[in-house]
């Protein structure tokens, strides 16, 4: 088989139907510049939630829960301890939220060569005060320098400094809550335990991450500033925040860390799994969209050459009077459709990429991020790999057909019928 001269009809054939091939080739190009564009776009705003809620969570958080006892007094009877048990009378044991020996245990976690940093944290809800109105929330006494390092929390603050949180009887309050309480830094607010403790804070930032439910109701104080709010010694902590070098491996590590230190755990793909499902919700949608524009563009090519067919019975039945064999003539439109192709994909990844740049300068303006300026795009080049291998494989497929119906004209029924 001579792959030059092959190579030189398909050229032949493309430029004869120049118009025709441009149409198809746009198609294409405007497919995988379309799939580039949505995917970048999809999974930078996959990426941009990620941010805000995933990276904001511990991989490991250790916890005492509330939950019923295990042991009730009808398993004890040998008689009907393997038996299912309906009557409960126990009720649930108040272990106390502070985890026990909590010290010792973040001094062991800290030894451990998975683990980036540990962070502990006091988590209570509180009543914030307002004149005579009062708004439930939350207060997180955080260890400062730790907190930062793992979470990035000052990323958040829209007002204020999370180091001045190191002043006595501080807080960093939600914007939400400060909208709603009327209140700015500077100011002095009004806080009532679960315990019935009252206390004044100063409020010395503000926060916005850009979830409501977050900001209208969570609040950051010093792990200090927390416990003595609560009236509890220094060692009483009620979570212990843990990152791991390998995140993906934090299912496993929550399970071993529950049994070790005997506590309640969750692993951040546990608490996070609604999030997650959205996220990959949202890329089958985005690749779905972006390979069917491809296959549309498939069609278009199929159609492109089956009627180049019909218009070049003459011209293949010359070739194979000639002595070109059926499967010469089908690899000269299998050629044909894989120039179109390689012409369009590779036009298709550069406007695909323009495409992008331009989103990710547009002004991304809103309320709720004020810390998001532009569009998020991700320019991940597995995008334009998979674009381009999907480019040449509908388009090869789609000549695929034409070319061998091509491939079985009778030359002497198409000379004879001339």
């Amino acid at each position: 088989m001579n792959y030059k001269l092959i190579l030189n009809i398909a050229i032949h054939l493309l430029r004869a139907r120049l118009k025709q091939t441009i149409v198809a080739a746009v198609g294409v190009t405007f497919s995988i510049s379309m799939f580039i564009a949505l995917v970048s776009f999809m999974n930078g705003l996959n990426d941009l939630l990620d941010g805000l809620m995933l990276n904001k969570t511990p991989h490991v958080r250790l916890y005492n829960e509330v939950k019923p006892s295990q042991n009730q007094p009808i398993s004890l009877s040998e008689k009907y301890k393997n038996n299912t048990n309906f009557i409960n009378s126990i009720k649930p044991k108040d272990r106390g939220k502070s985890i026990y020996d909590s010290k010792k245990i973040i001094e062991d976690l800290k030894l451990d060569k998975r683990i980036i940093d540990v962070a502990a944290k006091i988590n209570t809800p509180v009543f914030f005060n307002s004149g005579t109105i009062e708004i439930a929330g939350v207060i997180n006494g955080i260890e400062i320098e730790h907190e930062e390092k793992l979470f990035k929390i000052s990323d958040n603050i829209i007002d204020g400094n999370v180091a001045d949180l190191s002043q006595n009887n501080s807080i960093i309050i939600g914007k939400g809550l400060s909208e709603k309480m009327l209140l700015l830094k500077g100011d002095n607010m009004n806080i009532t335990s679960s315990r019935g403790n009252l206390v004044m804070l100063k409020v010395v930032g503000i926060s916005q991450i850009g979830i409501s439910e977050i900001d209208n109701t969570f609040s950051y104080t010093s792990l200090e500033t927390a416990q003595k709010l609560l009236d509890e010694p220094t060692n009483y902590i009620t979570d212990i925040q843990i990152k791991l070098f390998d995140m993906q491996s934090a299912p496993a590590v929550a399970r071993e860390f529950s049994d070790k230190y005997n506590t309640d755990t969750i692993d951040y793909q546990t608490a996070n799994a609604q999030f997650e499902t959205g996220s990959s919700v949202r890329n089958i949608i985005s690749y779905a969209v972006g390979l069917v524009l491809l296959l549309v563009a498939g069609f278009g090519i199929y159609n492109i050459l089956n009627m180049m067919i019909y218009e070049k019975m003459d011209t293949i039945a010359i070739l194979k009077a000639t002595g070109f064999s059926g499967n010469d003539v089908k690899w000269i439109f299998i050629l044909l459709s894989l120039i179109i192709g390689i012409a369009g994909g590779l036009l298709g990844l550069l406007f695909g990429f323009i495409f992008s740049s331009i989103i990710s300068i547009i002004p991304f303006e809103t309320a709720s991020l004020p810390t998001i300026k532009t569009y998020p795009i991700n320019y991940n080049i597995i995008y334009y790999i998979i674009s381009m291998i999907f480019a040449l494989f509908t388009t090869t497929i789609a000549g695929l057909f034409p070319a061998l119906k091509a491939s079985k004209v009778d030359p002497v029924e198409i000379i004879r019928g001339k």
